[in-house]
C-alpha cells in the first residue's frame, strides 16, 4: 500500500472568495497561520461589482486594506427610487452614513479590486489553486478534535480548524447538515457599462421598479456604471440563460427594460460583455440557521457558506466581512493566550463565534428578502402604500442604522511576530 503523507495545518480555509481571503488576512493579523484552498486554477474574480456599506468598511479597516479602496472609489451622495407605474419618486440620502473622515459610507467597487486588494494582503504560497476537496472526515484525540481533508488528487490535509467558505453550495456546510439554499423566485442580471465620455451619475444611485421588477444603476469609476435588474420567474422560464452567452443575456435584459427609461438602456447596451452575470437568487431558511449546526467540532462556515441571502440590502459580501474579522478575534484571542492553536479549546471558541453571528445572519436573510418582496411586489394597491409611504420614507432609515453594524476590532498582536511558514508533516 502506498503511503501518503498527511499534512499538518492550524487552519484551513476551503474557498478564496471574499469570506475565504477576509479570514485569511484578518488570522494574519493576529498571527495565525491559514492555509485557502481554492478550487479554481486562479483567483476567481468574475462578476462586475458590489456595494458595500458602513459594516463592511469598518471589517476593511480591521483587516487594514480599507484605504486601499477608498481613496479610488467614492461614497454615494443620495439614491432616487422611482416608481414608474404611478410616478411616484422617493429621494434617499446616504450622507448620514459617512463618519467624519469620510471613510465609511456606501461605495460601489470592483469585485475583482476587493478580491485583488485581499489576496495582497497573503503570502504567496497561502492560497493553493486547483486543489478539489473530496471529502471531510474528523478524528478524535482525547477532548479535541482534527479535521481530516482528503482532495482529489489524493493528498491529506490535517486542520486544527476547518472553515468552509466554500459559497452557496458548500460541502462542509453539507457535511455540518445545513439544508441545500432555497430559490427566491427571482433572477439577477449584473453588469458593467463603459462610457468612455463619462455617466454623468454624479455619485447618485438610481433605481426603478415596474410590474414587480427593480433595475438601477450606479457609478463605480468616471467611466463605468454598475447596473443590474432583478426580476420574477422560474427555472424553467430562464433554460436558456443557463448557457451564459453574454449576447444573449444582454438582449433579454434589453427586452425586459422595454418599459423603463432610455437612460437605463444606454447603460446595458454600452456593457462590457465580460462582465455580464445572470443568477436565480438563493437564500439559506432563516429557521436553518436556529436549528441546525453551524459547528461541529473543529469546524464551521463564514460568508455564503453560512448565510446566503437575497441582495435587497445590499448585505452579502458586507456581512462576509463582518464574518471573518469575529471569527478571527475569537480564534486569534486564543492563540494569543497560548502562542499556538489549542485544539481542545477550539470547540468552544467556534462555538462563541456561532452564538454571535446566528441571530444576525438570521436578521439580515429575512430582512433581505422582505425587502425584496416589498420592493418588487407589483402593482397592488396595499403594495404601492407599504412600500412609497412607509418603506422608503421611514423602514429604510431604520436598515441603514442597521448596516452601521461594528463587528469590532481585531485583538493585538506584536508587529514583530511573524508567523511560522514551515508546514509540519505527521508520519
Amino acid at each position: 500500500m502506498e503511503f501518503l503523507a498527511q499534512e499538518l495545518e492550524d487552519v484551513v480555509i476551503v474557498g478564496a472568495g471574499i469570506a475565504g481571503l477576509a479570514t485569511a488576512v484578518a488570522l494574519k493579523r493576529v498571527g495565525v497561520r491559514s492555509v485557502v484552498l481554492e478550487r479554481s486554477d486562479e483567483l476567481r474574480t468574475t462578476g462586475a461589482a458590489l456595494s458595500l456599506f458602513p459594516n463592511a468598511w469598518i471589517a476593511l479597516e480591521a483587516l487594514g486594506v480599507a484605504q486601499k479602496l477608498t481613496s479610488i472609489y467614492h461614497p454615494f451622495k443620495r439614491g432616487y427610487v422611482t416608481n414608474l407605474e404611478n410616478g411616484s419618486v422617493q429621494e434617499v440620502s446616504f450622507n448620514r452614513l459617512l463618519d467624519e473622515r469620510n471613510v465609511k459610507g456606501a461605495r460601489t467597487v470592483h469585485r475583482k479590486a476587493l478580491l485583488e486588494t485581499l489576496a495582497g494582503e497573503l503570502t504567496s504560497d497561502a492560497i493553493r489553486y486547483s486543489t478539489k476537496l473530496s471529502s471531510i472526515e474528523t478524528c478524535t484525540q482525547g477532548d479535541s478534535s482534527m479535521s481530516i481533508l482528503h482532495m482529489e488528487d489524493g493528498s491529506i490535509i490535517k486542520a486544527k480548524v476547518l472553515i468552509g467558505c466554500d459559497g452557496i453550495h458548500s460541502a462542509v456546510a453539507s457535511w455540518l447538515g445545513l439544508s441545500e439554499p432555497v430559490h427566491s423566485g427571482r433572477f439577477a442580471v449584473r453588469g458593467l457599462a463603459v462610457m468612455p465620455q463619462g455617466h454623468g451619475l454624479n455619485n447618485e444611485v438610481h433605481q426603478f421598479l415596474h410590474n414587480g421588477s427593480r433595475a438601477g444603476v450606479t457609478h463605480l469609476t468616471d467611466t463605468e456604471a454598475y447596473w443590474f435588474i432583478t426580476y420574477p420567474s422560474t427555472l424553467s422560464e430562464e433554460e436558456d440563460m443557463r448557457t451564459g452567452d453574454p449576447t444573449l443575456v444582454q438582449r433579454k435584459v434589453l427586452e425586459k427594460l422595454a418599459n423603463y427609461p432610455p437612460m437605463l438602456l444606454e447603460y446595458v447596451q454600452h456593457s462590457d460583455l465580460t462582465t455580464l452575470s445572470w443568477a436565480p437568487l438563493m437564500l439559506r431558511l432563516p429557521w436553518d440557521l436556529l436549528f441546525k449546526n453551524l459547528t461541529k467540532g473543529n469546524v464551521t462556515v463564514a460568508g455564503d457558506a453560512l448565510h446566503p441571502m437575497t441582495p435587497d440590502l445590499g448585505q452579502g459580501g458586507c456581512s462576509s466581512l463582518e464574518d471573518a474579522v469575529i471569527l478571527a478575534r475569537h480564534i486569534g484571542t486564543s492563540f494569543l493566550k497560548h502562542k499556538k492553536i489549542v485544539p481542545i479549546e477550539m470547540t468552544e471558541v467556534l462555538k462563541l463565534y456561532v452564538k454571535e453571528r446566528r441571530w444576525r445572519a438570521m436578521a439580515l436573510i429575512t430582512g433581505s428578502y422582505l425587502s425584496g418582496r416589498v420592493q418588487q411586489g407589483g402593482s397592488k394597491w396595499m403594495m404601492n402604500f407599504i412600500r412609497d409611504k412607509l418603506f422608503y420614507r421611514f423602514l429604510f432609515r431604520r436598515i441603514a442604522d442597521f448596516i452601521n453594524f461594528d463587528c469590532g476590532k481585531l485583538p493585538c498582536v506584536n508587529s514583530s511576530k511573524e508567523v511560522d511558514d514551515d508546514h509540519n508533516k505527521i508520519e
